[in-house]
């Protein structure tokens, strides 16, 4: 199973508010996940971004790659530092 990290929008309409998941890459956006590991408020001043480090890095090292958009929010929660595991193109 490719799994891959990111974001599952929950919350109502004009509310958006995005919890940040491990999912099969096939799954749909808001469809089945495998493992919550944070949650991102873009709607806060500033935004709230809240990871399981812990968690994160051992779904990274499994093989679990993130969206370009969950990368850049593990690089401003520090779980991501500047030698980040390489974008894998997809085919």
């Amino acid at each position: 199973m490719a799994t891959r990290i990111r974001l599952r929008r929950v919350g109502r309409k004009g509310q958006a508010y995005f919890r940040i998941v491990v999912a099969d890459s096939k799954s749909p956006r808001d469809g089945r996940f495998v493992a919550a590991i944070g949650h991102y408020n873009p709607r806060a001043n500033p935004a709230v971004i809240a990871v399981n480090a812990e968690q994160a890095r051992a779904w990274l090292e499994k093989g679990a790659m993130p969206t370009d958009t969950v990368r850049s929010l593990l690089k401003k929660a520090g779980v991501l530092g500047k030698s980040a595991p390489p974008a894998k193109p997809t085919a």
